[in-house]
């Protein structure tokens, strides 16, 4: 009689500043686009999981927002998000890119998980970036010095380099259980959830570096057609103000059609299906700093 494998799981929480690349290596090791990425700061805003299952052993990834320091109660939420990662997991993963002095959010974050004692590694990621291969040894050597990690990896997504050898040293710290989610899952974010970073993505792949800040976006209505593969998807963009507004919707509408055909582009990849995306722009002033709208928009604590 063939003995059953044990599953085992491994909680994984990404901690780092802004664009280090958190989100692209999750995406990379899940090999489906569960974060989104640009080259702006502060685009993840809440935690986000992505799931990897090889054979018995399941991955779960929890990307987390970019520290930095807040400025709107939006802002310090997504601070302690990134904090509290890091005491329900079973290994940190920080993430720091080459050549960049510490900040005192990065301090902090390393006296977070030294406070908590959970156990952790440093990822270098960006390595295609080294003028030198002894510069990667000499800032693992530094970011070794902390006395939190366990090792140091070095890290490319955009080479795609060091990945493998990231899951491999990962796998070390898997607990025998059931896995939490569907082998074949990759995520546990709703499907109207991924619609609204995607529409929230576009717009800060278009828009003024402010204005994307300023804006949430809330997906009103998801409903399948009977007897059609269509679904039609109501998406509501906040913003704070009346001049945000008219940049949003561009001249003649230019900007929101851009936005919502990009949107609904990817949304039908990801959901297999055609959508009828209508994308509708409100005004809330303040939103980021009412404790009320941030509840109401899905930024509870």
């Amino acid at each position: 009689m063939t003995e059953k494998i044990k599953e085992r799981s491994v909680f994984v929480a990404l901690v780092g500043r802004p664009n280090v690349g958190k989100s692209s290596i999750l995406n990379s090791v899940v090999g489906e686009k569960v974060a989104i990425v640009t080259a702006k700061p502060q685009t993840t805003r809440t935690q986000i999981k992505g799931i990897v299952t090889k054979g018995a052993l399941q991955y779960v990834f929890i990307d987390t927002p970019g520290i930095h320091k807040a400025r709107t109660r939006l802002g310090e939420r997504m601070v302690h998000y990134s904090a509290r990662s890091v005491a329900d997991v079973d290994v940190a993963v920080m993430v720091f890119e080459p050549y960049q002095e510490l900040t005192e959010a990065e301090e902090r974050l390393i006296e977070e998980i030294r406070r908590q004692h959970t156990p952790a590694v440093a990822v270098l990621n960006k390595a295609d970036v080294l003028k030198r291969a002894e510069d990667g040894e000499k800032l693992a050597a530094r970011l070794m010095g902390y006395g939190i990690f366990d090792r140091v990896f070095l890290t490319s997504v955009k080479d795609q380099t060091g990945l493998d050898e990231l899951m491999d040293g990962l796998s070390a710290y898997a607990v025998e259980s059931p896995h939490f989610f569907s082998d074949d899952a990759y995520t546990d974010m709703p499907e109207k959830v991924l619609v609204a970073e995607v529409v929230r993505e576009k717009m800060l792949t278009h828009l003024y570096d402010e204005i994307p800040h300023g804006t949430a976006v809330t997906v009103e209505r998801f409903k399948e057609r009977p007897d059609s593969d269509i679904i039609d998807i109501d998406v509501n963009i906040y913003c704070e103000k009346k001049s945000h507004k008219g940049i949003i919707i561009g001249k003649g509408g230019g900007m929101l059609k851009k936005i919502a055909t990009e949107a609904r582009l990817e949304c039908e990849t990801f959901l297999d299906t055609r959508v009828n995306l209508q994308c509708w722009v409100k005004i809330k002033d303040d939103w980021r700093d009412n404790e009320a709208l941030l509840k109401n928009l899905g930024f509870g604590k």
